[in-house]
């Protein structure tokens, strides 16, 4: 057994105190709809419905273990490493400075604070993380309290991989394929060194969000880079640089190995397990499933384990959340329309649609033309495949149009 294998069970062990194991649950649908035994590590069921409690509670614990006069802890986050740092305060008996950014929505604020109660006090400084982190490490310089970091740091590796532990433990066996979703690579990086040893059988894949893909970037450059841009949808698992220590894990991973998941269609995912499976999962949580897809070939008939990293969704973008999945389908698409300014023209125009249209907006954008209009129209349906002969008909009529669905400049500001 190495070192680190025994220093996993150790933290671990030291968990039980606090919280059990979170379920691994065989999830019928799944295994169905792909022809695999599919099981799932369920983390959005931990306390803090994220896996980030685990890192955060070792972390702390072998720092006091190493100081025991040391009782101050701060850390910057504005998701679930702060709910996780939170409850482990106010569990440990320390108090604890979070730093969040001041654009942090109040939900996530105020179950930060549920879960710390009179531990912790939460800072909101900062219009980007950048300048949060920096506050925050400023202030453990001068107050000397010690910087709990929420990926890039020995301790939360290992206490991240105690989630490797009781997937073998509830399994019983090593899985055939594991699949991990990735974002500055505590998790990761903390399950693939302890399965190196304990079921070096298990192959790995990795997902990153289309829009942050850190670990893909740091494997083509040979070390890790800082992405110029970051789509921040999938806010669990959306860094722009992939952790120095976690990518001194990960540098062996095969490119092929590591997938993108396109955000709309995480988008799809989410409904579809909140519909038909009644789970609530965040963005970052549904990575793994949303590759399912993608690897059909890969695992049909295997013993297959997907983490579920968290749960912490809020509910105020569900509207979002089926507005692009709905756009990634092709079941609802946005055109620029230009419309005759004659009596009877937009009677002539809903006579093309066809009966599952639903016009979702409706907008004249230069409401002083004379001659034509220009409007800007989405229109949801109950197929894809009814807009090709849609636009056929507008285009056969004289109804000018310009599809920007996919057009993110466009999309950015009008609709």
């Amino acid at each position: 057994m190495s070192d680190f294998e025994q220093a996993a069970r150790a933290a671990m062990a030291a968990m039980r105190t606090e919280f059990p194991p979170t379920p691994l649950q065989r999830n019928d649908y799944l295994s169905q709809k792909f022809g695999a035994e599919i099981y799932l590590k369920r983390e959005d069921l931990s306390p803090v419905r994220s896996y980030k409690i685990r890192g955060a509670f070792n972390a702390m614990r072998k720092q006091r273990a190493a100081n025991p006069d040391q009782n101050t802890f701060a850390c910057a986050s504005a998701g679930n490493h702060a709910q996780g740092f939170a409850y482990v305060c106010q569990s440990s008996g320390v108090s604890g400075e979070i730093f969040m950014p001041v654009t942090t929505p109040q939900q996530k604020i105020q179950k930060t604070r549920a879960f710390g109660g009179d531990a912790v006090k939460i800072r909101l400084t900062g219009d980007y993380f950048d300048q949060t982190l920096a506050s925050a490490q400023a202030y453990c310089a001068e107050s000397g309290a010690h910087f709990l970091a929420p990926f890039d740091d020995p301790d939360v590796i290992e206490g991240q991989a105690s989630v490797a532990i009781e997937m073998l433990e509830s399994l019983g066996r090593a899985p055939d394929l594991l699949v991990l979703p990735v974002g500055g690579g505590g998790l990761s990086s903390g399950m693939t060194k302890f399965l190196a040893t304990a079921a070096p059988e298990t192959s790995i894949r990795y997902v990153e969000p289309a829009g942050g893909r850190s670990l893909a970037a740091a494997l083509e450059q040979g070390s890790p880079v800082t992405l110029p841009h970051v789509d921040s949808f999938v806010d669990g698992a959306a860094v722009a640089r992939i952790g120095a220590r976690n990518f001194e894990v990960l540098s062996e991973v095969a490119e092929a190995h590591v997938l993108s998941a396109p955000e709309d269609r995480i988008c799809e995912t989410i409904l579809d397990l909140l519909n038909v499976e009644g789970m609530v999962l965040e963005p970052a949580g549904a990575l793994v499933l949303d590759v399912l897809e993608d690897l059909r070939s890969q695992i049909a008939g295997k013993t297959v384990v997907c983490v579920t990293s968290g749960g912490n969704f809020d509910f105020e973008r569900l509207p979002e959340v089926k507005e692009r999945a709905m756009r990634y389908s092709g079941r609802k698409k946005y055109f620029i329309l230009r419309m005759p300014q004659r009596p009877g023209a937009l009677r002539e125009f809903l006579d093309l649609l066809g009966p599952g249209d639903d016009i979702a907006r409706f907008e004249y954008l230069k409401k002083s033309a004379r001659n034509f209009g220009t409007v800007l129209i989405g229109i949801e349906a109950e197929s894809a495949d009814g807009f090709p002969d849609l636009f056929e008909r507008m285009s056969a009529r004289g109804f000018e149009h310009r599809d920007i669905t996919n057009d993110p400049v466009l999309s950015e500001f009008l609709i």
